[in-house]
């Protein structure tokens, strides 16, 4: 079963947006594949948890927490291999991990917290919240923004990941983004 958890080996650099719901990740990581000519990692719990909502009217449980980090592994591992030098993943399971915690007062399934820490990455692209919020089915923390992006960057701290803080529009934010990974590819 660990088996599903773990990243693959692989030569590519891996970048991942990181950060509260609604601060233009996905948006990012597009631009970001578009500028590299490579492929980008979506967030698997959005299309696992809209399909619950739209079959069932729930939102995400604890249980569903595990399978969506299986998913989210199985499309980096599938699509690291055709990444050029870069990947870019919209989200990653320390993401799963943080989320895990806030919404079910600080309980973390072992298996997840476990390849969480373990899965390494090349550098974190925090999102701040200096972005309008954009409500749809999954999202429900408009209020929370604040403690939610401090709870982001206090984990990446406390596991010492390597990461920046992006802030304003889009073309500075991935102007940011570009100049920190070019430095990674040299």
């Amino acid at each position: 079963m660990e088996e599903k958890f773990r990243q693959q080996p692989s030569d590519v650099i891996k970048v991942v947006l990181f950060g509260p719901e609604s601060t233009g990740k996905t948006t990012l990581s597009e631009q970001l594949a578009r500028h590299y000519n490579t492929v980008w990692v979506p967030e698997f719990a959005r299309e696992y948890l809209q399909a619950k909502w739209n079959n069932e009217r729930k939102t995400c449980e604890p249980h569903d927490l595990l399978p969506i980090a299986e998913g989210q592994m199985r499309l980096e591992n599938e699509l690291s291999k055709k990444a050029t030098d870069v990947l870019i993943c919209d989200t990653d399971l320390l993401e799963t991990k943080v989320y895990s915690e806030a919404y079910y007062v600080g309980h973390c399934e072992a298996i997840l917290e476990k390849y969480a820490l373990q899965n390494t990455y090349d550098l974190y692209l925090l999102t701040y919240i200096d972005v309008p919020w954009i409500g749809d089915d999954l999202r429900d923390k408009p209020n929370e923004r604040e403690r939610m992006f401090l709870y982001f960057k206090n984990t990446l701290e406390q596991y010492n990941r390597n990461f920046i803080t992006l802030k304003g529009d889009k073309k500075t934010r991935l102007t940011t983004a570009v100049e920190h990974i070019d430095k990674l590819l040299k």
